[in-house]
């Protein structure tokens, strides 16, 4: 493919994909941008996502909000089953279960969400993500669930 070739994304695995957003071929998602996730990679069943938390990520008590957190292991856990998908599978979060186990600042560090599937089947896949400060500390943890259609 030259510089200047789209990918035809409906030909793509879902692992092709993603790498493709990984490598700069394919812009990465909006929501990385907006939160200044980096360093996505991973491998089939297995999506990884770090981010350097900043002030601007703060809730009114002076840590790093949920919904950020929240969102890197949605976005590891979830990852995880798109890696899986055949090309033409589609796919859309059904829950996510959130425990957050301490409290994030910028003192934390380089945090780092590790997500894997746990079972896929058919129709529906279970994934789990944990989410690591630089001390290698598990902050928080989560459970999803996701639908696989065609």
């Amino acid at each position: 493919m030259t510089e200047t070739q789209t990918p035809d994304l409906a030909a793509m695995t879902g692992l092709e994909l993603l790498m493709a957003m990984r490598d700069g071929v394919l812009p990465p998602a909006p929501i990385a941008e907006t939160l200044g996730m980096q360093n996505f990679d991973g491998e089939h069943g297995a999506i990884s996502v770090e981010l350097v938390p900043r002030p601007g990520h703060y809730n009114p008590l002076g840590t790093v909000h949920g919904g950020v957190l929240s969102t890197m292991l949605d976005t590891a856990a979830a990852c995880s089953v798109h890696s899986t998908l055949e090309a033409g599978q589609g796919y859309t979060s059904l829950d996510l279960t959130v425990k957050f186990l301490r409290p994030v600042t910028v003192d934390s560090g380089r945090l780092r969400a590790q997500g894997r599937v746990i079972q896929r089947g058919r129709r529906t896949a279970l994934a789990e993500a944990q989410l690591f400060d630089a001390a290698g500390r598990l902050v928080a943890h989560a459970t999803s669930t996701c639908m696989i259609f065609s």
